[in-house]
């Protein structure tokens, strides 16, 4: 037992990924802060190590402050995928690689566009 303990400790299979604190900042097209928007932020490449390369699966759901900034909870680096929606705004949606210790991403939602028809 404790010889594979040893061996996986050596392997270095017991250090935690590097994570980032994230926060995103949603504001209109105007400038002005977008309160209550929902905000989707999903981990989208990567493996678990203590999990034998399993597939990781992270995801948060939250809600914009007045401030128009959301606070996601330490998430592992690497590509994730940013959902804002909002009502009277169209849906924002983009996949941002993230390498850095803190990071703050800023979203301008746009106002929707004028509905036409083809006939």
């Amino acid at each position: 037992m404790r010889l594979l303990a040893g061996f996986l400790l050596s392997l270095g299979l017991y250090a935690a990924p590097p994570v980032t604190a994230l926060t995103v900042h949603v504001v209109s097209d105007t400038g002005r802060p977008v309160d209550r928007a929902s905000v989707v932020v999903r981990f989208v490449k990567g493996r678990d190590k203590l999990k034998f390369y399993k597939k990781m699966m992270t995801t948060y759901e939250t809600r914009t402050n007045q401030d128009g900034r959301a606070t996601i909870p330490p998430i592992p680096r690497g590509a994730i995928r940013v959902q804002v929606i909002a009502t009277n705004y169209q849906t924002f949606g983009q996949v941002i690689d993230v390498d850095e210790p803190q990071k703050t991403i800023e979203v301008k939602l746009n106002p929707p566009q004028a509905q036409y028809s083809v006939h």
